[in-house]
C-alpha cells in the first residue's frame, strides 16, 4: 500500500470497487490514484481520486446496440473519495488518440487493484502507440489555460502553480527524452537544474503545499512567474515534429479481444 493513501480509507476504497464489480457485474483490470496524490502535491485534505478500468464478460459486446450502452461508471461525490471508470473498449479507443488521462491513469504510482495482463500489455505498448506531438500540445494548452485563468492577477491561488509547472515540465520531458512523461513532479525536476534558483522556489512552493491543507491566495512567485512567461511563449514559437509511428489499432484489438477472453474464464 502507498504511504499516501491512509489504510482506513485504503480499505473503503478497496470496499467500493469490490461493490462496483457485484453491482455492475464488470471485473475490474486496473484501478489507481489520480490527481495531485499521484502527481506527489496533495495538501493534507485533498481528495481521492480513483479511476478505474473495466470489463464486461465477452457476451455483453456481442449486441446490436452495443453503441447505445453506457462505457462509463460515475458515482455521486458525497465525501473525499471521487470514484469512476471507462469500459475497456472505452479506454482503448482513447488511448489509440493518446487520451492524457488513460495514459497518465496506466502511469500511476498508487495501484489498488490490477487483475489479468491488461495493464501490463498497455504500458509495454505506450512507447509505440503515444503521439509525443499530441502530448506537447496538450500540455501546453492545460499550462497556458491555468496560467491565463489564475496566475496573472495581484493575488493568485499558489496552488495553482503547480498545475502550469507540472505540464510545462511534462513538455520539456517530452523534447528532450521523446517518451510520455512521468506523472511524478519530482521526476520532473532535475529538468530545470540548469536553474537552481527557481528550483529552490518549486521546492519551497511545494513544501508549503503538502504541510497546509489551503494555501490561499498570495503575491505572485516571481521567478515562477518569469519562468512560466518564457515556456509559453517559447512553445507558442515551436511546431511539434510529427510523429511517424505505424498504426497500432491491430495491437489495442489484440489487448481487446485478449481481455474479453480473461474475462471469460
Amino acid at each position: 500500500m502507498n504511504h499516501v493513501i491512509p489504510p482506513d480509507i485504503h480499505a473503503e476504497i478497496m470496499t467500493r470497487l469490490a461493490n462496483t464489480e457485484r453491482e455492475e457485474g464488470v471485473r475490474i483490470l486496473l484501478a489507481v490514484e489520480s490527481g495531485s496524490r499521484a502527481w506527489g502535491f496533495h495538501s493534507p485534505n485533498s481528495d481521492y481520486d480513483v479511476r478505474f478500468i473495466y470489463a464486461h464478460p465477452a457476451e455483453w459486446y456481442l449486441s446490436v446496440d452495443l453503441e447505445e450502452r453506457r462505457d462509463v461508471i460515475e458515482y455521486e461525490i458525497t465525501d473525499e473519495i471521487d470514484l469512476n471508470g471507462w469500459d475497456v473498449g472505452k479506454a482503448l479507443r482513447l488511448f489509440w488518440k493518446s487520451n492524457p488521462a488513460f495514459v497518465e491513469w496506466i502511469q500511476s504510482p498508487i495501484i489498488y487493484q490490477a487483475e489479468g495482463g491488461f495493464a501490463e500489455r498497455v504500458r509495454e505498448l505506450l512507447p509505440d502507440v503515444y503521439c509525443i506531438e499530441r502530448g506537447i500540445y496538450h500540455y501546453r494548452s492545460m499550462a497556458k489555460t491555468n496560467y491565463r485563468g489564475y496566475l496573472r492577477g495581484a493575488q493568485v491561488p499558489l496552488k495553482k502553480y503547480f498545475y502550469v509547472l507540472r505540464p510545462l515540465l511534462a513538455v520539456r520531458w517530452l523534447e528532450r527524452y521523446g517518451t510520455a512523461a512521468p506523472i511524478e513532479f519530482d521526476k520532473l525536476l532535475h529538468l530545470i537544474d540548469d536553474e537552481p534558483a527557481l528550483a529552490a522556489d518549486i521546492q519551497a512552493l511545494l513544501l508549503r503545499k503538502k504541510a497546509a491543507p489551503e494555501m490561499g491566495l498570495s503575491d505572485p512567485i516571481t521567478s515562477i512567474n518569469a519562468f512560466v512567461e518564457r515556456e509559453l511563449a517559447r512553445l507558442e514559437s515551436i511546431a511539434p515534429q510529427r510523429d511517424a509511428k505505424p498504426e497500432r489499432v491491430g495491437l489495442l484489438t489484440e489487448v481487446f479481444q485478449s481481455t474479453l477472453r480473461e474475462s471469460g474464464k
